[in-house]
């Protein structure tokens, strides 16, 4: 079964973004048919040079690194979402591959699951 895990929220402020890495790195276990997505705000996730420390907000951005060590290489970024905040790909914390709308829905409506965070 395939298993989309989208990020919609900014990584500090809520613990969504947090739980929903928990969620991906448990689910890892049970399933390999796992895809990220990152849209709208959810970009800054994996955005290089966090410090949620200055916010009083534990770090845990660099945990998104892990995921290669769990197979988990379906990693997909709204390239509109990056385009909004000024962002690049250069900027991301990992490797994933940027997609216009059209095509990351089209991933997204590939999925039998969705889980959001």
């Amino acid at each position: 079964m395939s298993i989309g895990f989208v990020f919609r929220s900014v990584p500090h402020g809520c613990n969504s973004g947090r739980e929903g890495l928990d969620a991906v790195l448990a689910t890892s276990a049970y399933s390999e048919d796992i895809q990220l997505f990152f849209i709208g705000d959810g970009v800054w996730q994996i955005l290089k040079g966090q410090q949620g420390d200055r916010v009083l907000s534990r770090e845990y951005s660099v945990a998104f690194k892990m995921l290669s060590l769990y197979d988990i290489e379906d990693i997909w970024v709204c390239g509109e979402s990056l385009a909004k905040r000024g962002l690049s790909a250069d900027d991301l914390l990992i490797e994933a591959e940027v997609l216009a709308g059209d095509e990351l829905r089209h991933r997204l409506h590939r999925c039998q699951k969705l889980l959001s965070y």
